[in-house]
């Protein structure tokens, strides 16, 4: 294919993989920089060199040095939160970023199937029956999962699977969802079960545990990789169904592949983290400002943009009073005049 070009696109073409190469690193650093830093932060304060060695000492084979107590906070307490509050982040944006693709529609977001209304109704049921953190994870996925295969099998009833059936279906499905969740709440203890259920629609990260995130983490990596695999198929999905057949995908698994995987995800980080708004529908739109539409480069980017937005809201969330913010809080108050912000750009450069 290079043959065919010439020598100045050659060097375009290299330029540009460069500069992306340079941009994905950078953030990468970023990101790895904001770890350091999260882990320093809190109620119990630690300095950056002591993160740096309860760390490398866990890696590689040092002596501990020091008090106990802070390879304790670090290690058991703030980098299991660390990695989980990065996957959900990640997640979320990716999942946002492949549905926008999918879809050809920058407003959708990773619960447009109901995913989140129906682990949300999971995640309540358990509270009610009373089984556990764990339990409730089991809850939100189960519950999730079970929204995404009602969403799915509606326009097979109908007989019509385009993709404004499956939007209008999962419409549906989030309505039946959040009609359920009222019953719920209406019927839940005002002064136990109500405000856990309020508290964990808000998204938090403070009650995950590692074997939380190794039960989850799995599925997880398997699918981002999945995703990242048949970013290129995406790219095609996106220029339409006509154009996609004319060059030999198959459009309607494809896409079912895809779906399913940007669901597994989204249902995932809800059973961690609660439900979290803003994320999957902002990270993947400042993404684009950075690299393009390209999902060759967008959805790399954007898992890693997501990890920084959330871990930056994380840190805030725990750091800024001293009761921890719900993340949602968080997130809608920066995500809405940003999200904002980026839709008047748009329009001016469309102008």
């Amino acid at each position: 294919m290079l043959k065919n070009i010439s020598l100045k696109e050659k060097h375009l073409l290299i330029e540009k993989r460069l500069n992306f190469s340079a941009l994905l690193v950078l953030l990468v650093v970023i990101l790895g920089a904001l770890v350091i830093v999260s882990l320093c932060m809190g109620r119990f304060p630690i300095s950056i060199p002591e993160v740096i060695h309860v760390l490398a000492a866990n890696i590689l084979p040092l002596p501990q040095v020091g008090d106990a107590n802070v390879e304790s906070v670090v290690m058991t307490l703030r980098f299991p939160r660390v990695v989980a509050t990065i996957l959900v982040g990640g997640s979320l944006a990716l999942s946002g970023a492949v549905y926008q693709g999918v879809f050809q529609n920058p407003l959708v977001s990773p619960d447009l199937l109901g995913v989140s209304s129906g682990a949300c109704v999971g995640a309540a049921i358990a509270i009610l029956i009373g089984i556990g953190t764990f339990g409730i994870q089991i809850g939100a996925f189960a519950g999730g999962i079970l929204a995404v295969a009602l969403t799915t099998t509606a326009p097979k009833l109908i007989k019509n699977s385009s993709n404004m059936m499956l939007v209008m279906s999962g419409i549906i499905v989030g309505g039946l969802m959040s009609s359920i969740m009222g019953i719920i709440k209406y019927i839940a203890d005002p002064e136990t079960e109500l405000a856990e259920i309020t508290y964990w629609q808000m998204g938090s990260i403070a009650k995950v545990l590692p074997k939380s995130i190794l039960m989850v983490a799995p599925a997880m990596i398997v699918t981002i990789i999945i995703i990242m695999i048949l970013r290129w198929k995406i790219n095609v999905l996106s220029l339409g169904e006509t154009e996609a057949r004319s060059l030999g995908i198959n459009v309607k698994t494809t896409r079912r592949i895809v779906i399913i995987c940007a669901t597994l995800l989204t249902a995932s980080s809800v059973c961690i983290s609660g439900t979290i708004g803003w994320v999957g529908l902002v990270v993947p739109h400042l993404g684009r400002l950075m690299v393009g539409p390209n999902n060759m480069k967008l959805l790399p980017v954007s898992f890693v943009l997501g990890g920084i937005f959330l871990l930056m809201i994380d840190t805030i969330a725990r750091t800024i009073t001293s009761a921890e913010l719900p993340l949602s809080i968080l997130t809608g108050l920066i995500g809405a005049p940003f999200y904002f912000y980026l839709l008047k750009k748009e329009r001016m450069n469309l102008s």
